[in-house]
This record gives C-alpha cells, structure tokens and sequence, in this order.
C-alpha cells in the first residue's frame, strides 16, 4: 500500500483535497477502474446516483451513510477502514467528504458521459485525477 501511504502520509487530523482524491483513486483502482466501481455501486442501492455522475447532468448527492453502505456491501469497507486510519478521521467523517468527491472524480474521469469499457487504456491512472483537487477545492464558484 506504498501509493495510498504517500498520499496519505502528513495530512494531519483534517482528511485533505489530496489525501481525498488519493483515496477515491485507491477505491477506483480496488474496484477494477471507472467500469468496475460504477457497476458495484449501481449493484448496491446507487445506480440514479451513479448515472448522473457518468452522464452530463447535474450529479446527484448521495450521503456518507449510502456510499458506505454501499462500499462495505461492494467489498471496499475495509479501504475506508484503513485510509481513515492513516488520515486519523472517523471512518464516517471520511464517507462524508468521499461522498462529496466521489461523484466529481467518476464525473471528471467520464468526460463523454461513457464509462470507459474494461482494459481500456490499459486500466486506470491516477494521473487521470490530478487536476481535480484544484478544480474542487482551488478555485470559488
């Protein structure tokens, strides 16, 4: 877990715009790229949700408690368990902010409003998400 302890690493108590973005890479990466995280949070109670984020409307919320429960049932609890760990949060307080994040990263890394098919690109880069932290935490609305 090198690539998540460098991200994580000298947060503080406070999870980020970096550490976050980090752990919403690490949850892409676990659940087999952009194609494999979607379909395992439709499959488990998100799919409306999940569906504005891929397409080009507006991205409609979903709470701490839904992404959790829909991670933990997706197999993914136990990266929350840890990441928050490292970043001394609760792990609810870190559901909370991935909840906010999750959305604009499957948005930013679906710019067409299509899931990049499995194997695509040679599977996912982090590089795809560098930008975003500035894009969200950066710059005033």
């Amino acid at each position: 877990m090198s690539f998540l302890d460098g991200l994580l690493g000298g947060q503080g108590q406070q999870a980020g715009a970096g550490s976050l973005i980090g752990v919403a890479g690490q949850l892409i990466q676990q659940a087999g790229g952009v194609q494999g995280l979607t379909n395992m949070l439709q499959q488990h109670g998100l799919g409306d949700a999940v569906q504005s984020w891929v397409g080009s409307g507006a991205n409609q919320a979903v709470s701490g408690d839904q992404l959790g429960q829909a991670l933990q049932n997706g197999g993914l609890g136990s990266l929350v368990q840890e990441a928050a760990g490292k970043l001394g949060v609760d792990p609810n307080q870190l559901l909370g902010q991935l909840s906010q994040v999750l959305p604009h990263a499957v948005d930013h890394l679906t710019p067409d409003g299509q899931v990049p098919a499995a194997g695509q690109g040679g599977g996912f880069d982090l590089g795809a998400l560098e930008g975003l932290a500035g894009k969200l935490f950066g710059q005033t609305a």
